[in-house]
């Protein structure tokens, strides 16, 4: 861990990010504002890893809390998205973007629910957070700095941190928010560190008194999400999985649910081309492709209840859904077809999701025809369009059809040049009028 380098901490932040923090600190000095770097980007600094996001706490003083100060520091050009109700800001300017909070505490009415927040110290905000490794704070303006260490911790915090362990803050932290195991299961392959002894403990104490049952199934699914989309950092989602499996968490979700071990190896493929894509940009949100790999294996009555317990519905679930069915056909297509134009028309239906988790799934040798086709011929087009062919006479479904014969005839190579698809497209045309003259009137 990092030793006596805090004072380096703003020049670790991402370019972008900088620029706002420094405006930030400037009206934070004109204001006698208390501003702290907390939480995930302190950890990832005193860890030596990129520190990605800037969460800045904001002490409330005469001049108020984040809101105000945000709005404050605002550049030219740079927008505001203030929570009033939460006390809370985002700044955003040139793609980049800092999250600013003011100083909260919090109760939880009842296990799973939402916690009820007020105004609250340093000391209270940091308290309230999920895990040790994560309540650390290094202070950044004057005000922050005076009468404080250089980095602000909860009670071993810091030893927890050089010991690679996630503990709990108190025994019923898992009680009050049971999604914390769902971190927990991010945090420590993705770091290397591990759930604490009495942490453990503390979590199955929560899985004894049932209290996952009271965490509503979006909150679930968001975290879940978050589990998938974390490959982009480096984590392995059946990593990640397999934990939950081994805590019995995902039992507690829903009863037998688990990480089926079909599902570990096209997981681990998943996160692999998040992290490095294998033939193009991912899509934003890859998270549905995690749920088809992970829930394929299951039978079909406990993947339906798997996604009415995450609050899925609508096209999505009905995807989730069908795609073991999918992809066995796909495979089959595959092994079917004859050259690239048979390929194409194969996996010409697919959104960007679908074809990440076909991918994922495939045996090599479709992998391998997969990524051909994503790279090459996905965006490959024949030099005519509908237009061509409704000049040679094509009309209705006839224009459709004749454009899919050119097309796959293209990427076979048998059609190279713009004068070669116009001479099959006449054939064609002459053969749609052959068609309609042999019809009975």
């Amino acid at each position: 861990m990092r030793r006596g380098a805090p004072g380096q901490v703003l020049d670790s932040l991402p370019a972008g990010a900088r620029a706002l923090v420094d405006a930030v600190l400037a009206e934070a000095e004109a204001r006698g504002a208390a501003v702290h770097l907390v939480g995930g980007p302190v950890r990832d600094f005193l860890l030596g890893r990129p520190v990605r996001d800037v969460d800045l706490l904001v002490e409330r003083g005469p001049a108020g809390g984040a809101p105000e100060l945000a709005r404050a520091a605002a550049p030219a050009g740079a927008r505001v998205v203030a929570h009033e109700r939460f006390a809370t800001a985002k700044l955003e300017a040139g793609g980049a973007a800092v999250d600013l909070a003011s100083a909260r505490a919090e109760h939880y009415p009842r296990p799973g629910a939402l916690p009820e927040v007020r105004a609250g110290s340093l000391d209270e905000d940091l308290a309230r957070r999920d895990f040790s490794a994560n309540a650390l704070a290094i202070p950044l303006s004057s005000a922050a700095r005076r009468g404080r260490p250089a980095v602000i911790e909860v009670p071993g915090g810091l030893a927890d941190l050089d010991a690679g362990v996630l503990r709990v803050l108190h025994a019923r932290s898992f009680h009050d928010d049971p999604t914390r195991a769902l971190r927990a299961a991010r945090l420590a392959p993705r770091l290397g560190f591990r759930l604490a002894r009495a942490s453990a403990s503390a979590l199955r104490a929560a899985l004894r008194d049932g209290a996952f049952g009271g965490v509503t199934g979006e909150r679930l699914r968001a975290e879940l999400e978050k589990l998938v989309e974390d490959a982009r950092l480096g984590l392995d989602p059946a990593r990640a999985l397999r934990a939950l499996d081994s805590w019995h968490v995902l039992a507690a979700l829903e009863p037998g649910l688990a990480l089926p071990p079909a599902a570990a190896a096209p997981l681990r493929r998943l996160g692999r081309a998040l992290a490095a894509p294998p033939f193009e940009a991912p899509p934003a949100r890859p998270a549905s492709a995690g749920f088809m790999l992970w829930l394929a294996p299951l039978d079909a009555a406990l993947r339906r209840r798997v996604l009415r317990r995450l609050a899925l519905e609508g096209a999505g679930a009905r995807a989730i859904g069908a795609f073991p069915a999918q992809h066995a056909a796909l495979l089959r297509a595959l092994a079917r077809a004859r050259g690239r134009g048979a390929c194409d028309a194969a996996l010409s239906a697919l959104d960007d999701v679908a074809l990440l988790a076909h991918w994922a799934a495939a045996p090599p040798a479709a992998r391998r025809r997969l990524e051909r086709w994503a790279r090459e011929d996905r965006a490959s087009a024949p030099p005519l369009d509908g237009r061509d062919l409704l000049a040679l006479g094509l009309r209705g479904p006839a224009v459709g059809a004749a454009l899919a014969r050119v097309r796959a005839a293209w990427l076979d190579r048998d059609v190279r040049s713009r004068d070669d698809a116009l001479a099959l497209a006449r054939e064609l045309a002459g053969a749609a009028r052959g068609a309609r003259a042999r019809r009975p009137r």
